[in-house]
Protein backbone atom coordinates (compact mmCIF):
# COMPACT_ATOMS: atom_id res chain seq x y z
CA UNK A 1 0.00 0.00 0.00
CA UNK A 2 1.14 3.53 -0.79
CA UNK A 3 0.83 6.38 1.66
CA UNK A 4 0.22 9.42 -0.50
CA UNK A 5 0.50 12.99 0.85
CA UNK A 6 -1.20 14.81 -2.04
CA UNK A 7 -2.94 14.46 -5.39
CA UNK A 8 0.31 14.68 -7.34
CA UNK A 9 2.03 11.35 -7.88
CA UNK A 10 5.74 12.02 -8.05
CA UNK A 11 8.00 10.37 -10.64
CA UNK A 12 9.96 8.38 -7.99
CA UNK A 13 6.69 7.10 -6.60
CA UNK A 14 5.46 6.19 -10.09
CA UNK A 15 8.66 4.27 -10.66
CA UNK A 16 8.18 2.38 -7.41
CA UNK A 17 4.65 1.47 -8.41
CA UNK A 18 5.83 0.25 -11.80
CA UNK A 19 8.75 -1.70 -10.34
CA UNK A 20 6.89 -3.48 -7.53
CA UNK A 21 3.16 -2.93 -8.01
CA UNK A 22 1.90 -5.44 -5.46
CA UNK A 23 4.30 -4.62 -2.61
CA UNK A 24 3.20 -2.15 0.08
CA UNK A 25 5.04 1.13 -0.47
CA UNK A 26 5.53 3.73 2.26
CA UNK A 27 6.05 7.41 1.47
CA UNK A 28 6.56 10.40 3.74
CA UNK A 29 2.94 11.04 4.65
CA UNK A 30 0.43 8.78 6.37
CA UNK A 31 -2.58 10.81 5.19
CA UNK A 32 -4.10 8.35 2.71
CA UNK A 33 -3.23 4.71 2.11
CA UNK A 34 -3.27 3.53 -1.50
CA UNK A 35 -4.08 -0.20 -1.82
CA UNK A 36 -1.89 -2.18 -4.20
CA UNK A 37 -4.93 -2.94 -6.39
CA UNK A 38 -5.42 0.79 -7.01
CA UNK A 39 -1.70 1.41 -7.49
CA UNK A 40 -1.56 -1.39 -10.05
CA UNK A 41 -4.24 0.37 -12.11
CA UNK A 42 -1.97 3.34 -12.75
CA UNK A 43 -1.78 7.03 -12.03
CA UNK A 44 -5.35 7.91 -13.02
CA UNK A 45 -6.76 5.35 -10.56
CA UNK A 46 -4.36 6.44 -7.83
CA UNK A 47 -5.22 10.10 -8.29
CA UNK A 48 -8.92 9.36 -8.35
CA UNK A 49 -8.65 7.30 -5.14
CA UNK A 50 -6.82 10.12 -3.36
CA UNK A 51 -9.33 12.71 -4.56
CA UNK A 52 -12.21 10.57 -3.31
CA UNK A 53 -10.97 10.52 0.27
CA UNK A 54 -9.45 14.00 0.24
CA UNK A 55 -12.50 15.85 -1.09
CA UNK A 56 -15.51 13.55 -0.88
CA UNK A 57 -16.27 13.74 2.85
CA UNK A 58 -17.02 16.56 5.24
CA UNK A 59 -17.25 14.25 8.21
CA UNK A 60 -13.86 12.95 9.31
CA UNK A 61 -15.36 9.90 11.04
CA UNK A 62 -17.09 8.82 7.82
CA UNK A 63 -13.90 9.35 5.85
CA UNK A 64 -11.92 7.21 8.29
CA UNK A 65 -14.56 4.45 8.37
CA UNK A 66 -14.83 4.27 4.57
CA UNK A 67 -11.06 4.30 4.12
CA UNK A 68 -10.76 1.41 6.57
CA UNK A 69 -13.55 -0.48 4.78
CA UNK A 70 -12.15 -0.23 1.26
CA UNK A 71 -8.59 -0.88 2.45
CA UNK A 72 -9.76 -4.07 4.14
CA UNK A 73 -11.61 -5.09 0.98
CA UNK A 74 -8.65 -4.55 -1.34
CA UNK A 75 -6.33 -6.32 1.10
CA UNK A 76 -8.65 -9.33 1.02
CA UNK A 77 -8.75 -9.21 -2.79
CA UNK A 78 -4.96 -9.13 -2.94
CA UNK A 79 -4.73 -12.16 -0.66
CA UNK A 80 -7.07 -14.01 -3.01
CA UNK A 81 -4.90 -13.26 -6.05
CA UNK A 82 -7.25 -10.56 -7.33
CA UNK A 83 -4.93 -7.56 -7.28
CA UNK A 84 -6.22 -6.03 -10.53
CA UNK A 85 -9.33 -3.87 -10.74
CA UNK A 86 -10.43 -5.87 -13.78
CA UNK A 87 -10.52 -9.01 -11.61
CA UNK A 88 -13.13 -7.57 -9.25
CA UNK A 89 -16.63 -8.66 -10.23
CA UNK A 90 -19.95 -9.09 -8.37
CA UNK A 91 -19.10 -12.68 -7.41
CA UNK A 92 -15.88 -11.55 -5.73
CA UNK A 93 -17.62 -8.74 -3.85
CA UNK A 94 -20.39 -11.12 -2.76
CA UNK A 95 -17.82 -13.62 -1.52
CA UNK A 96 -16.09 -10.91 0.49
CA UNK A 97 -19.36 -9.72 2.04
CA UNK A 98 -20.21 -13.30 3.01
CA UNK A 99 -16.82 -13.79 4.67
CA UNK A 100 -17.01 -10.40 6.38
CA UNK A 101 -20.42 -11.26 7.81
CA UNK A 102 -18.87 -14.14 9.75
CA UNK A 103 -16.64 -11.77 11.70
CA UNK A 104 -18.61 -8.54 12.15
CA UNK A 105 -22.22 -7.54 12.73
CA UNK A 106 -24.72 -6.55 10.04
CA UNK A 107 -24.35 -2.74 10.43
CA UNK A 108 -20.62 -3.03 9.79
CA UNK A 109 -21.20 -5.23 6.75
CA UNK A 110 -23.67 -2.68 5.36
CA UNK A 111 -21.17 0.13 5.92
CA UNK A 112 -18.37 -1.76 4.17
CA UNK A 113 -20.56 -2.57 1.18
CA UNK A 114 -21.69 1.06 0.98
CA UNK A 115 -18.07 2.22 1.01
CA UNK A 116 -17.16 -0.16 -1.84
CA UNK A 117 -20.18 0.96 -3.85
CA UNK A 118 -19.55 4.69 -3.61
CA UNK A 119 -15.83 4.27 -4.33
CA UNK A 120 -16.52 2.33 -7.54
CA UNK A 121 -19.14 4.92 -8.54
CA UNK A 122 -16.42 7.54 -8.13
CA UNK A 123 -13.99 5.47 -10.19
CA UNK A 124 -16.63 5.12 -12.92
CA UNK A 125 -17.14 8.89 -13.19
CA UNK A 126 -13.36 9.25 -13.38
CA UNK A 127 -13.30 6.77 -16.28
CA UNK A 128 -11.10 4.36 -14.35
CA UNK A 129 -13.55 1.43 -14.52
CA UNK A 130 -16.65 0.82 -16.59
CA UNK A 131 -18.98 -0.91 -14.13
CA UNK A 132 -19.62 -1.08 -10.41
CA UNK A 133 -19.29 -4.71 -9.22
CA UNK A 134 -20.80 -3.89 -5.82
CA UNK A 135 -24.12 -2.63 -7.20
CA UNK A 136 -25.42 -6.13 -7.88
CA UNK A 137 -24.58 -7.38 -4.37
CA UNK A 138 -27.44 -7.38 -1.86
CA UNK A 139 -26.90 -5.68 1.45
CA UNK A 140 -27.82 -7.68 4.59
CA UNK A 141 -31.15 -6.79 6.16
CA UNK A 142 -30.86 -5.12 9.52
CA UNK A 143 -33.65 -3.40 11.43
CA UNK A 144 -32.86 -1.59 14.68
CA UNK A 145 -35.73 -1.73 17.15
CA UNK A 146 -33.96 -0.89 20.40
CA UNK A 147 -31.10 1.47 21.14
CA UNK A 148 -27.78 -0.24 21.76
CA UNK A 149 -25.90 2.60 23.46
CA UNK A 150 -25.70 2.30 27.24
CA UNK A 151 -27.41 5.25 28.89
CA UNK A 152 -27.19 6.29 32.53
CA UNK A 153 -30.31 7.38 34.34
CA UNK A 154 -30.64 10.97 35.52
CA UNK A 155 -29.38 10.19 39.01
CA UNK A 156 -26.32 8.36 37.73
CA UNK A 157 -25.50 11.18 35.32
CA UNK A 158 -25.67 13.79 38.07
CA UNK A 159 -23.56 11.57 40.32
CA UNK A 160 -20.96 11.32 37.57
CA UNK A 161 -20.84 15.10 37.15
CA UNK A 162 -20.70 15.69 40.92
CA UNK A 163 -17.82 13.24 41.26
CA UNK A 164 -15.51 15.42 39.16
CA UNK A 165 -13.00 17.39 41.22
CA UNK A 166 -13.49 20.98 40.05
CA UNK A 167 -10.65 22.48 42.08
CA UNK A 168 -8.58 22.50 38.87
CA UNK A 169 -9.28 23.95 35.44
CA UNK A 170 -8.98 20.45 33.96
CA UNK A 171 -11.79 19.22 36.18
CA UNK A 172 -13.91 22.21 35.23
CA UNK A 173 -13.20 21.47 31.57
CA UNK A 174 -14.23 17.83 31.88
CA UNK A 175 -17.44 18.69 33.71
CA UNK A 176 -18.32 21.33 31.10
CA UNK A 177 -17.67 18.95 28.21
CA UNK A 178 -19.82 16.18 29.72
CA UNK A 179 -22.55 18.74 30.39
CA UNK A 180 -22.60 19.77 26.74
CA UNK A 181 -22.92 16.15 25.64
CA UNK A 182 -25.65 15.47 28.22
CA UNK A 183 -27.81 18.58 28.22
CA UNK A 184 -27.33 19.62 24.58
CA UNK A 185 -27.42 16.02 23.24
CA UNK A 186 -24.17 16.87 21.44
CA UNK A 187 -22.13 14.37 19.47
CA UNK A 188 -18.58 14.25 20.74
CA UNK A 189 -17.20 15.36 17.36
CA UNK A 190 -19.37 18.48 17.44
CA UNK A 191 -18.58 19.20 21.09
CA UNK A 192 -14.78 19.09 20.80
CA UNK A 193 -14.96 21.17 17.59
CA UNK A 194 -16.57 24.10 19.43
CA UNK A 195 -14.76 27.41 19.62
CA UNK A 196 -15.12 29.83 22.51
CA UNK A 197 -17.37 32.01 20.36
CA UNK A 198 -19.74 29.07 19.89
CA UNK A 199 -21.03 29.72 23.40
CA UNK A 200 -22.65 33.13 23.26
CA UNK A 201 -25.44 35.29 24.77
CA UNK A 202 -28.56 36.20 22.83
CA UNK A 203 -30.99 38.30 24.80
CA UNK A 204 -31.41 36.87 28.28
CA UNK A 205 -30.20 33.40 27.36
CA UNK A 206 -26.92 31.79 26.47
CA UNK A 207 -26.74 29.57 23.41
CA UNK A 208 -24.34 27.03 21.99
CA UNK A 209 -23.50 26.47 18.34
CA UNK A 210 -22.59 23.00 17.09
CA UNK A 211 -21.21 21.95 13.71
CA UNK A 212 -23.07 18.74 12.96
CA UNK A 213 -22.81 16.09 10.26
CA UNK A 214 -22.75 17.38 6.71
CA UNK A 215 -21.40 20.77 7.81
CA UNK A 216 -24.76 21.83 9.28
CA UNK A 217 -24.68 24.47 12.02
CA UNK A 218 -27.01 23.74 14.90
CA UNK A 219 -27.88 26.29 17.59
CA UNK A 220 -29.74 25.51 20.81
CA UNK A 221 -30.31 27.36 24.11
CA UNK A 222 -28.05 26.35 26.98
CA UNK A 223 -29.54 24.36 29.84
CA UNK A 224 -29.15 26.16 33.19
CA UNK A 225 -26.79 23.50 34.58
CA UNK A 226 -24.73 23.44 31.41
CA UNK A 227 -24.57 27.24 31.42
CA UNK A 228 -23.25 27.25 34.97
CA UNK A 229 -20.62 24.60 34.15
CA UNK A 230 -19.47 26.37 30.98
CA UNK A 231 -19.23 29.76 32.69
CA UNK A 232 -17.18 28.32 35.55
CA UNK A 233 -14.78 26.63 33.13
CA UNK A 234 -14.38 29.56 30.75
CA UNK A 235 -13.78 32.04 33.57
CA UNK A 236 -11.24 29.81 35.30
CA UNK A 237 -9.40 29.14 32.02
CA UNK A 238 -9.51 32.83 31.01
CA UNK A 239 -10.84 31.98 27.55
CA UNK A 240 -13.15 34.95 26.97
CA UNK A 241 -10.49 36.96 25.13
CA UNK A 242 -9.70 34.10 22.74
CA UNK A 243 -13.06 33.86 20.98
CA UNK A 244 -11.66 32.07 17.93
CA UNK A 245 -9.73 29.53 19.96
CA UNK A 246 -10.92 26.00 20.78
CA UNK A 247 -13.31 25.79 23.71
CA UNK A 248 -12.20 22.41 25.03
CA UNK A 249 -8.40 22.23 25.13
CA UNK A 250 -5.88 19.54 25.95
CA UNK A 251 -3.91 19.63 29.19
CA UNK A 252 -0.12 19.90 29.28
CA UNK A 253 0.75 16.55 30.83
CA UNK A 254 0.07 16.46 34.54
CA UNK A 255 0.70 20.18 35.04
CA UNK A 256 -2.99 21.07 35.24
CA UNK A 257 -2.48 23.77 32.60
CA UNK A 258 -4.34 23.89 29.32
CA UNK A 259 -2.67 24.15 25.92
CA UNK A 260 -3.97 25.93 22.83
CA UNK A 261 -4.72 22.62 21.09
CA UNK A 262 -8.29 21.31 20.88
CA UNK A 263 -9.27 18.02 22.44
CA UNK A 264 -10.12 15.12 20.16
CA UNK A 265 -12.83 12.52 20.54
CA UNK A 266 -10.15 10.08 21.67
CA UNK A 267 -9.01 12.50 24.38
CA UNK A 268 -12.58 12.77 25.64
CA UNK A 269 -13.08 9.00 25.57
CA UNK A 270 -9.95 8.41 27.64
CA UNK A 271 -11.02 11.06 30.12
CA UNK A 272 -14.41 9.39 30.56
CA UNK A 273 -12.79 5.99 31.03
CA UNK A 274 -10.55 7.34 33.80
CA UNK A 275 -13.37 9.06 35.61
CA UNK A 276 -15.73 6.09 35.25
CA UNK A 277 -13.06 3.81 36.74
CA UNK A 278 -12.58 6.13 39.72
CA UNK A 279 -16.32 6.22 40.31
CA UNK A 280 -16.55 2.44 40.10
CA UNK A 281 -18.95 2.25 37.16
CA UNK A 282 -18.99 -1.40 36.10
CA UNK A 283 -20.50 -1.10 32.61
CA UNK A 284 -18.37 0.21 29.76
CA UNK A 285 -19.52 3.71 28.91
CA UNK A 286 -18.18 6.18 26.38
CA UNK A 287 -18.79 9.63 24.93
CA UNK A 288 -22.04 8.64 23.24
CA UNK A 289 -23.37 7.45 26.60
CA UNK A 290 -23.98 11.04 27.66
CA UNK A 291 -25.78 11.99 24.45
CA UNK A 292 -27.97 8.92 24.91
CA UNK A 293 -28.43 9.76 28.60
CA UNK A 294 -29.60 13.30 27.86
CA UNK A 295 -32.06 12.28 25.15
CA UNK A 296 -33.41 9.36 27.18
CA UNK A 297 -33.87 11.48 30.32
CA UNK A 298 -35.59 14.20 28.32
CA UNK A 299 -38.07 11.75 26.79
CA UNK A 300 -38.73 9.99 30.09
CA UNK A 301 -39.46 13.36 31.70
CA UNK A 302 -42.22 13.96 29.17
CA UNK A 303 -40.34 15.90 26.52
CA UNK A 304 -41.76 15.62 23.02
CA UNK A 305 -40.14 13.34 20.50
CA UNK A 306 -40.09 16.10 17.88
CA UNK A 307 -38.30 18.52 20.23
CA UNK A 308 -35.76 15.85 21.10
CA UNK A 309 -35.19 15.16 17.40
CA UNK A 310 -34.57 18.85 16.74
CA UNK A 311 -32.18 19.23 19.65
CA UNK A 312 -30.27 16.09 18.70
CA UNK A 313 -30.15 17.14 15.03
CA UNK A 314 -31.54 13.78 13.94
CA UNK A 315 -32.90 13.48 10.42
CA UNK A 316 -35.52 10.90 11.36
CA UNK A 317 -37.83 10.49 14.33
CA UNK A 318 -37.08 6.78 14.21
CA UNK A 319 -33.50 7.49 15.26
CA UNK A 320 -34.66 9.57 18.21
CA UNK A 321 -37.11 6.86 19.29
CA UNK A 322 -34.18 4.50 19.84
CA UNK A 323 -33.21 6.59 22.86
CA UNK A 324 -36.59 6.19 24.61
CA UNK A 325 -35.88 3.77 27.47
CA UNK A 326 -39.21 4.20 29.25
CA UNK A 327 -40.79 1.11 27.66
CA UNK A 328 -38.40 -1.47 29.05
CA UNK A 329 -36.41 -2.15 32.15
CA UNK A 330 -33.05 -1.24 30.67
CA UNK A 331 -32.06 1.16 33.40
CA UNK A 332 -31.84 -1.56 36.01
CA UNK A 333 -29.00 -3.18 34.06
CA UNK A 334 -26.80 -0.13 34.30
CA UNK A 335 -24.80 -0.26 37.48
CA UNK A 336 -22.87 2.47 39.20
Amino acid sequence: MLRCPSYRISEPTRQLIAAEPTRPIAAASATIVIPATIANAGERATRRFVEFFATGFRNEHTRTAYLHAVTRFFTWCDRHKSSQLADIDPLLVAAYIKVLGKHVQEPTVKQHLAAIRVLFDWLITGQVVGTNPARAVSSPKYVVKDGQTIALDAGQALKFLDSIDTSSVVGLRDRALISVMTFAFARIGAAVAMRVEDYYPDGKRWWIRLSEKGGKRHEIPAHDTMEDHLNSYINAACLRSDSRGPLFRTAAGCTGRLTERPMTGTDAWRMIQRRAARLGIKVRIGCHTFRATGISAYLEAGGSLESARTMAAHVSLRTTKLYNRSDYEGQGKRED
